[in-house]
């Protein structure tokens, strides 16, 4: 090889060192995440346990990461307003979704052409939390009991109604589990919040509803509804004398409210990593692991492949559930 080659070869080599460093020092400095604010979207109003799920960690990951943690709510149609946001937001970590049962694994077999794939377009970065429902009946209902509640829901077929934050959401399909266990006839009436909800439960135009602790327990403290069941298997200890479904005939019943951190598909590894070890050490911080234990929530330390497999279980839980009820959209 002659002199002047050699030294075009070196010159070359040397070129591309410096390139290959340019480049692992961008990949470094890119992944000084967050840089600037991050939008959390919920799928609900404000208010329901998916909206306190995403407050509760955006306000610590806010302190912890000295950017603000954006609550963003996108109410409509079952959720999927939101879902469709996040679902096609840029993948860069900047944009996170707070998703939960109804969004994530029901939507997808209970309406048609929704535009998108959460399971496929959403990928878990933490479960947050795992909640009881509370059976809610208005507080002058003649009923105390789920037990006495199926007994009179069966003498008037079609007369009872009971009310949910949309179609395919917890609350809904643990009134469509009691219903197919019960063998019941009753009325579903969808709302787009839940404070419009609670006010016709109160008045008595609804018959019952599958709350959220967090949304169930101040009216059930001020006297203005009442708690005929819970859906986990285990009593809560807030409200040691309130039994489960499962107690009232339905052995097996349980139906549960979770919520976690979702990114679009393709969100860089290690920002789904660093957001996972974050929020476990935030909910593993005393004062937040004893409001949630409070309301009988679990709280899982887990990793994005362990919440994972979790969803792809409830999907196929919830979707022999809306097979077998032959559950259909209501437009």
């Amino acid at each position: 090889m002659k002199l002047s080659q050699k030294r075009a070869l070196f010159k070359q080599l040397w070129g591309t060192g410096l390139l290959g460093l340019a480049s692992v020092f961008s990949v470094h400095a890119d992944t000084d995440y967050p840089s600037k604010p991050v939008t959390v979207i919920v799928a609900y109003a404000p208010g329901g346990q998916g909206d306190v799920f995403a407050r509760m960690v955006s306000d610590k990951l806010s302190t912890l990461y000295k950017q603000p943690m954006v609550v963003d709510n996108k109410p409509g149609v079952s959720g999927t307003v939101g879902t469709r946001m996040a679902a096609k937001a840029k993948n860069d970590g900047y944009t996170l979704f707070l998703g939960q049962t109804g969004e994530i694994t029901v939507n997808r077999v209970l309406m048609k052409d929704l535009g998108y794939d959460p399971m496929k377009e959403l990928v878990p970065v933490v479960l947050i939390g795992n909640a009881p429902l509370i059976m809610l009946a208005p507080a002058d209902a003649p009923y105390n009991t789920v037990a006495e509640f199926i007994q009179m829901a069966r003498a008037k077929p079609g007369e009872f109604s009971y009310g949910s934050v949309g179609a395919g959401t917890p609350g809904h399909l643990s009134a469509v589990a009691l219903a197919l266990g019960a063998k019941l006839n009753m009325v579903h009436v969808p709302y787009k919040g839940v404070g419009p909800l609670m006010s016709d439960l109160m008045a008595g135009r609804l018959q019952a509803f599958f709350s959220s602790a967090s949304a169930a327990m101040p009216q059930i403290k001020g006297g203005k509804l009442k708690a005929l069941g819970v859906t986990t298997t285990r009593r809560m200890s807030s409200l040691p004398n309130v039994p489960t479904v499962a107690e009232a005939g339905l052995p097996g019943f349980s139906y549960t409210l979770w919520g976690g951190l979702f990114a679009p598909a393709g969100t860089p590894a290690d920002v789904i990593e660093r957001l996972n070890r974050d929020v476990n050490t935030v909910l593993a911080a005393p004062e937040l692991r004893a409001r949630l234990e409070g309301d009988n929530m679990a709280v899982p330390k887990n990793t994005p492949a362990e919440f994972a497999d979790y969803v792809r279980s409830e999907a196929v839980k919830f979707e022999k559930l809306v097979k077998d009820a032959d559950l259909k959209l209501e437009q």
